[in-house]
Order: C-alpha cells, then sequence, then structure tokens
C-alpha cells in the first residue's frame, strides 16, 4: 500500500533564548525523520511548512510537541499525493515574519482578537467591517476573500506605511485581517492596535483553517490560496469556484504561476501554457533577449528567431 503524505503549516510564537542551538537539533531530528519543508528559527519562535507521510509528520507533531513552550502548537494539515518540497532547510532569522519596525510588535503581549472561521464568515458581512488582506500582492492576485481590501505592496513590511496612508479608510471600522495560516496577522493585527485601531480582529489559523472548517467549507473566497510548496496553488472554497486570477499578457482567467524565465527578474506572473510560450516565458521584452533566459536555453530556441519575434511583441505593446 502507497503511502500517505501530508503537509504541515504551523507558526509558535514562544522565546528561544538559543535560535542557532535549537535550529542545529531541529535540522538533525528532520533529517533522520526523513521529512521535507523550510523552517525558520528565531528569537521570537517558529515558523514553518513540512511534508511527510502520515507517520513522519505524526512523529514530527509530537516531537515539536514535547518541548517547553510548544505544547500546544496548532498544526493545519493537507492531504497530498507526495512530497510538497524537495529539500529539508532549517534557517535562523531575526524574525519570524518581517515587518522591519522600529518599536517591533510582540504578539505574546499585543495581538488581535482571534475570530473563529464561523464568526469570521459572519463578521466579514457586517457593513461596518473591513476585511484587510495581510499578503503580498500576488498571493491576493490568485485568490482572496470576497471584498477584501488588497493593499498595493510588493512585500509585507510595506504594509505599516501603507496603512498609515491609507488610515482614514479604517478608521471607526471592525478590522479583520488574514494571511495563510496566522503568523503574519499575530504581528499585524498587534501593531494595528498599537497604530490607535481599536476594534481589531484576526482569523485564527489563517485561510487554511478557514477553508478546512465544517462550519464555513471557504465560503466567500474566491479563486485559490497561495501556499509556499510544490504544489503552489489548492483550493479553498468546497461550494464553488471563481477565478480571480487573470493572464499577465492577455487578461484572461488564470490560475498558473510562473516565474519570469530572466534568473535576475524571477517575477512570479500568472500565464497559461500558449502564453508562456508565445513569450518566452518573459515578463518584459528586457527580460525576453536576456542572455540568461531559461526558457530560451531550454527549447534551444535560435538567436535569430528570438530577437525576430521579441521584437514583434516590442512594437505592439506586448
Amino acid at each position: 500500500m502507497k503511502d500517505k503524505f501530508r503537509v504541515l503549516l504551523y507558526y509558535k510564537y514562544n522565546y528561544i533564548k538559543d535560535p542557532e542551538s535549537f535550529k542545529n537539533e531541529h535540522l538533525k531530528f528532520c533529517k533522520d525523520l526523513g521529512i521535507l519543508g523550510r523552517i525558520l528559527v528565531s528569537h521570537e519562535g517558529i515558523n514553518g511548512t513540512l511534508s511527510g507521510t502520515f507517520e513522519q509528520t505524526g512523529a514530527y507533531m509530537d516531537y515539536l510537541k514535547s518541548l517547553p513552550g510548544f505544547e500546544d502548537t496548532f498544526f493545519k494539515m493537507d492531504e497530498v499525493d507526495a512530497h510538497a518540497f524537495k529539500k529539508m532547510h532549517v534557517r535562523v532569522k531575526n524574525e519570524l515574519v518581517n515587518l522591519s519596525l522600529e518599536d517591533d510588535v510582540n504578539p505574546l503581549e499585543i495581538t488581535g482578537n482571534y475570530l473563529e472561521p464561523k464568526a469570521f464568515f459572519e463578521q466579514m458581512q457586517d457593513p461596518n467591517t473591513v476585511v484587510i488582506d495581510a499578503r503580498n500582492d500576488y498571493e491576493y492576485d490568485l485568490g482572496h476573500f470576497r471584498g477584501a481590501i488588497k493593499p498595493e505592496i510588493k512585500n509585507f513590511r510595506e504594509l505599516p506605511n501603507w496603512i498609515r496612508e491609507n488610515k482614514t479608510k479604517f478608521e471607526g471600522k471592525k478590522i479583520l485581517t488574514y494571511c495563510t495560516g496566522g503568523v503574519r496577522c499575530e504581528k499585524f493585527s498587534g501593531w494595528l492596535i498599537k497604530e490607535g485601531f481599536s476594534d481589531v480582529n484576526q482569523l485564527h489559523g489563517g485561510i487554511h483553517h478557514y477553508g478546512t472548517n465544517k462550519d464555513t467549507e471557504g465560503k466567500l473566497w474566491d479563486g485559490k490560496m497561495y501556499v509556499f510548496d510544490e504544489r503552489i496553488a489548492v483550493d479553498i472554497n468546497k461550494h464553488e469556484h471563481v477565478i480571480v486570477g487573470r493572464d499577465y499578457f492577455t487578461n484572461e482567467p488564470c490560475e498558473r504561476y510562473i516565474n519570469c524565465s530572466n534568473p535576475e527578474c524571477n517575477k512570479q506572473i500568472l500565464a497559461s501554457e500558449e502564453s508562456e510560450a508565445k513569450y518566452f516565458g518573459a515578463c518584459s521584452h528586457a527580460c525576453r533577449i536576456h542572455p540568461r533566459n531559461r526558457y530560451v536555453i531550454k527549447h534551444n530556441i535560435s538567436k535569430d528567431h528570438l530577437l525576430a519575434q521579441s521584437s514583434y511583441l516590442n512594437e505592439s505593446n506586448i
């Protein structure tokens, strides 16, 4: 019988005195166990996503919960057909999530009110509520809660400045915020409270928990959820599927992400297989003719053909 695999998504804010030693011990345990994935460790705690067999992931959960301060770690789980990662990494970082604040937020001291999925679903429909997506733009573009606000940011650390610039939109409102698994909202919601917002709420367990919860089953979620593993995108709404992603080149409905074929750019864009082939997997003319274009090299495209086609696309403002 083929082994069943699953993906674990989890975090836990808990002070770690010596992150480097913790990392080394953790990496050895994971490698000995045979699980794959990415784990971040800092003085603040741990943030990870892993894949392995049911037996391996069960052993990992038991191990982490056996460590002081990690007994109540909340694991989100997906059943999958195979490993969702190629390697095992454990890295030490200054922050579990990077907000780059001068006066940092400690979620153990201040964080927004937790809402379970059912309560979050109900509050989203309150006309005095604003829902803020705390993720990056490419995550939002693939899928988001219906009516959620998309901050015009490229990465998480830009979020505080964007909120300050748009503060009047949120004053006097009930604020709901969400992210993939919850780790970003722990800090972001705490920061909102420090900024003077009084009614700040976060989705407990993030989008993943919302999609697997029997009370909501993903209702009011449109598109797919972006995940940081080999799957790239997973379904959330169990009742209907509304495609919100748009092909970077044609603006047609699309839920297929690729990285720009210029390795010095690597921008994530939504593109169909047809668009990827037509535009040599590149987001711009400069990236199409870049000498290290991965798509051109992989498909052995001649320089003359590349330049002729790319010049035509560029002149057509494509």
